[in-house]
């Protein structure tokens, strides 16, 4: 059984390295809103979907104060060929490990086609200035997420 993380938790930290080389390390973002969305893989549709409504709200988390940070197991040199195919503007992070995925409880027991396997479970966490989970959704649609987020956080 994979442990969730639930609003008030401390957010796990971690450091990953993101497609241009460079490690960040979650504790380094505080005092500033960060969301920390988790999805399967890059250039898959979904996934796409999400990275691209991301990168068009960009301004909009930037304006109320959020870091997006997208992580995946993905090598770097995939999340590289992503952003430059698809002109996203938010940081890509890598974790070929599941390390992180794990931690989070964002990798475990999924359904898919009707099936049980294991795999990323699509989940999206805001963090707040002290490093404390504010928002955790699991098993999320990619379609329409970050509009409902954007609600969700009064920040339109």
């Amino acid at each position: 059984m994979t442990t969730r993380l639930q609003p008030g938790d401390q957010a796990p930290d971690f450091t990953l390295v993101d497609d241009h080389g460079k490690e960040v390390t979650l504790s380094d973002l505080r005092g500033g809103k960060v969301i920390v969305y988790f999805y399967p893989a890059a250039m898959t549709p979904g996934c796409t979907r999400e990275a691209c409504d991301f990168t068009a709200e960009r301004e909009t988390f930037d304006s109320s104060g959020y870091t997006v940070l997208g992580i995946s197991p993905d090598n770097t040199e995939k999340l590289a060929t992503f952003r430059e195919k698809e002109g996203l503007e938010i940081t890509l992070l890598s974790d070929p490990d599941k390390e992180v995925l794990r931690a989070w409880g964002a990798y475990g027991d999924k359904k898919l086609y009707g099936k049980v396997i294991e795999g990323v479970i699509r989940s999206t966490f805001v963090v707040d200035e002290e490093g404390k989970i504010e928002v955790a959704q699991y098993n999320i649609k990619a379609t329409g997420h970050v509009e409902r987020l954007i609600r969700q956080l009064d920040i339109a």
